[in-house]
């Protein structure tokens, strides 16, 4: 059993703002499990690595017993949240919303433990809300309080429409504590103003207001741009465990450690320790990341499936070896004359250019190589079998 530093120590791992941690601690003190809620509308059918830095706080706190429910938002992803938006977010339909709410428990319990995990759905309570108990809500906030969100006071300022019933979204999310009398409630700091809603709403209906904890928003491989699947900078979890492992040996070595605090379980103190022996050079960079690399595929597919996407990484990327696993590509049409096979022609058609032209740039460059040797010709005689071409980390096997 943790103490109660040790507990706080271990929940604060990973979060950005606590409000109020002395309240937690109080909490702590019950002798009862807490519950923790977490609220995810599901408006798309894929979550990235992004979205797990929640699911691993929600985690934290099951290992300590408490009680953790992840809110399917069916009903509020009927309104669209605007947080973050300058323009109205479309509703989604109720078959989309179940499609999509559907793949997200498949993919949660890929780090929630299922058994310690309850799943609820707001439109079970927000569905039977009259609409004398709607104007009963509404007069709990002031539309002066709703317009000191960031978003809302830009899109007033800027004269852009804000719909009346965007307005009803933090109140909605706030219902959802009340109706689960919640003692925590968890969520990226770009929802403050909603998890802060949710602590007076509670005091109005006689609650004890929910402690809420804030995490960052995780930069995507790019280091710079929330991830996210638009930007191309994500990381999802259902990817295979080869493309996974590939993308997290991508990032920075700086924003390693960002990753190792937010998506691993890994102690802060065990964190500086690899940061003290990577800046002694007791520990190369490469071979950290491969760890993390190693750990976060684990975690959502398999320790197998990891050792092989390592393996493949230390083949192709550390061995300069060609990948085990290139799907055959039949010559494309168009690329053969008498003389015999026009090299980029072939390479734009295969998709190791983006042109004719880009791809004389890159033979004149030397980045292409065939049978793992450098080309640099136009033209070269037809193979009896087969190519193996590389371009930077791209490769094809192609058929003839």
């Amino acid at each position: 059993m943790l103490s109660l530093e040790e507990q706080i120590t271990y929940l604060k791992k990973g979060f950005v703002e606590i409000i109020r941690e002395e309240e937690l601690r109080e909490r702590l003190q019950l002798g009862r499990p807490l519950i923790v809620k977490v609220g995810f509308d599901p408006t798309a059918p894929d979550l990235h690595l992004g979205h797990t830095v929640l699911l691993r706080k929600m985690k934290h706190f099951e290992d300590l017993g408490h009680k953790v429910i992840f809110v399917m938002g069916d009903g509020t992803a009927r309104i669209g949240d605007p947080t973050g938006r300058n323009a109205t977010r479309p509703p989604l339909s109720q078959e989309e919303i179940l499609a999509n709410a559907a793949t997200y428990k498949a993919q949660v319990f890929k780090i929630l433990d299922p058994d310690k995990t309850e799943i609820r759905f707001n439109s079970e309570w927000l569905d039977k809300l009259r609409f004398e108990d709607l104007i009963r809500l509404c007069a709990k906030y002031t539309v002066a309080r709703l317009l000191e969100r960031d978003d809302f006071a830009k899109r007033f300022k800027e004269g852009t429409p804000i719909s009346v019933h965007e307005l009803l979204y933090p109140l909605a999310q706030a219902y959802d504590s009340v109706a689960l009398n919640c003692d925590v409630e968890l969520g990226g700091s770009d929802q403050k103003f909603n998890l802060l809603v949710g602590r007076e709403i509670q005091r109005d209906y006689g609650q004890l207001p929910q402690i809420i904890a804030t995490t960052p928003l995780l930069e995507g491989t790019d280091g710079v741009n929330k991830m996210s699947k638009s930007l191309g900078n994500y990381i999802g979890i259902t990817e295979p465990p080869k493309v996974m492992f590939a993308k997290i040996m991508s990032i920075s070595d700086e924003l390693m450690f960002r990753y190792y605090e937010l998506l691993t379980d890994l102690s802060l103190a065990e964190i500086a320790r690899m940061r003290r022996q990577i800046e002694s050079g007791e520990l190369h960079p490469m071979d950290a990341k491969i760890r993390l690399a190693y750990t976060i595929v684990k975690d959502f597919h398999s320790a197998a499936d990891a050792g092989r996407a390592a393996e493949e990484f230390n083949r192709v990327v550390r061995r300069g070896e060609t990948p085990s696993d290139l799907p055959p590509v039949p010559v494309p049409e168009g690329v053969r004359n008498a003389s015999g096979v026009r090299i980029d022609k072939l390479l734009a058609k295969i998709g190791l250019a983006e042109s004719v032209s880009d791809a004389v740039r890159k033979l004149k460059a030397g980045a292409v190589s065939i049978n793992g040797e450098k080309v640099f010709e136009l033209v070269l005689p037809a193979p009896s079998q087969e190519w193996v071409i590389q371009v930077g980390k791209n490769w094809r096997r192609v058929v003839f």
